[in-house]
């Protein structure tokens, strides 16, 4: 019998609602067939599971989709990407080909090894949730990024007790010499891909960002597609 407070027992891990995402897992367990394409439909999410040594290409089909990509442990999900760890190693704030990814445990989880876009990316912003779209002025429930992560691994049988903070790719955040930011459409091309190598047994969760109220997916969420090889 757990001995936290009442208080401490909650967590993060369920979603708020549910979408296609939790249905539509790539396989029971994750796995996926070497060499399949396979698609993240806009405003969805998807996990797929990584062996150490397989890669995994990300695709932003149209050029103007954030992916919100996660990466755990897949023996122990309390272990995952973390990108101030990521940023202290690199020696710069967002990670580029080349760089590895590390955890909070500041162990490689996957390195970092192409990247045909111009490298703009981002390891600052959170995952969208209801919260965010509620400062929005959003009543109704709206597609999120936090749910997508949920959903893709409850999909495939895992649940995680928390959200931590993704990588971004392709979200175009310039930061000033002052601090201060702004949010920007993406500057990736139609077919531009990222590629990473898997460092341990892991699972990605990717999440076509279902952001529609401001530019950072042009204002159109749109699918993006992913491809793993050996």
């Amino acid at each position: 019998m757990s001995t936290l407070p009442q208080c401490c027992e909650r967590d993060n891990g369920d979603p708020d609602t549910v979408n296609d995402t939790v249905k539509n897992a790539i396989s029971t367990d994750g796995s996926p067939a070497p060499g399949t394409v396979y698609f993240v439909p806009a405003r969805q999410g998807r996990a797929v599971r990584l062996k150490a040594g397989e890669r995994i290409r990300i695709i932003n089909t149209h050029g103007t989709q954030v992916c919100d990509m996660w990466a755990f442990n897949a023996d122990d999900l309390s272990e995952f990407f973390s990108g101030e760890h990521s940023r202290l190693a690199a020696g710069h704030v967002n990670p580029k080909s080349g760089d590895d990814l590390l955890t909070n445990r500041r162990r490689p989880i996957l390195g970092f090894v192409a990247d045909t876009s111009p490298g703009i990316h981002d390891t600052f912003i959170a995952a969208c949730d209801i919260w965010r779209y509620r400062t929005l002025g959003v009543e109704a429930y709206h597609d999120n990024c936090s749910d997508n992560l949920r959903q893709a691994l409850i999909a495939i049988g895992l649940r995680t007790r928390e959200i931590p903070q993704p990588f971004n790719i392709w979200m175009n955040i310039p930061i000033d010499r002052d601090g201060r930011f702004t949010l920007e459409a993406t500057v990736s091309k139609p077919g531009d891909y990222v590629e990473f190598k898997a460092m341990m047994d892991c699972v990605v969760v990717m999440s076509a960002c279902p952001q529609d109220l401001n530019q950072v997916n042009g204002h159109h969420p749109r699918e993006l597609q992913f491809v793993v090889s050996r």
